[in-house]
């Protein structure tokens, strides 16, 4: 019947490939109340290692960072994510290392399906009633985005250089990886890092440091 072989020819479709859906074309489109029936994107973990570390800890810091402005599906965040978590595991531990996913797959994709059963051609409607369903998500980047960051120890550098390197085989484009200037996830770079801290200005803030300005009352400052 019509609705058995429909049912068996939903099940057995494959994703498309991601060159269909390289390109930024259309405009931003989040799940939203309006989108519903989204399925879940494949990447669920945003940070790794020892998220925990404090600053003093990590004091280097490499990035991967787009060149092209394209997006990046979610199946492909997730198998960057364990190929480069996978491989600095091995030479660091799991706690000689902090690694964090920098983008997040927003954009939601659609697919206008068509029938692919024997007699079909007397039920597709082509291009009438032509927006898609649902079928993915993807994370678009801009040229010099940061798409992952590792804070570790400097002699974990290399290690870290070579997770990024096999990691960037998952995604289209091209990417490059840098060695931060920063102390590790900070906005001071060393030589401002240290001097703030032996200047004793620094306040704890997670995996980073908020730094104590002198702004306020006199007293806070214990003038």
């Amino acid at each position: 019947s019509f609705s058995a072989s429909y049912i068996l020819n939903q099940t057995k479709m494959g994703r498309r490939p991601a060159r269909c859906y390289r390109y930024c074309k259309n405009k931003p489109y989040p799940k939203s109340r309006y989108c519903r029936g989204v399925p879940d994107p494949k990447i669920r973990i945003y940070d790794l290692g020892k998220k925990k570390a404090t600053v003093d800890e990590f004091p280097a810091c490499i990035h991967m960072v787009s060149l092209e402005k394209e997006q990046l599906s979610s199946e492909a965040l997730e198998a960057a994510r364990i190929c480069a978590n996978k491989y600095i595991s091995k030479f660091t531990g799991k706690d000689g290392f902090h690694m964090r996913v920098r983008v997040h797959p927003w954009h939601v994709l659609r697919i206008n399906k068509m029938l692919s059963c024997a007699g079909a051609d007397r039920l597709q409607t082509g291009m009438r009633g032509a927006f898609g369903k649902p079928t993915g998500t993807v994370a678009r980047v801009d040229i010099n985005q940061i798409l992952f960051s590792i804070r570790t120890k400097e002699a974990a550098i290399p290690h870290a250089i070579e997770a990024f390197r096999r990691a960037k085989y998952k995604f289209p484009g091209r990417q490059k990886i840098q060695v931060s200037l920063k102390w590790g996830f900070t906005k001071f770079s060393k030589e401002e890092y240290l001097k703030y801290k032996a200047e004793d200005r620094f306040l704890p803030d997670g995996a980073n440091i908020k730094l104590i300005k002198p702004k306020g009352p006199l007293a806070k400052l214990g003038a």
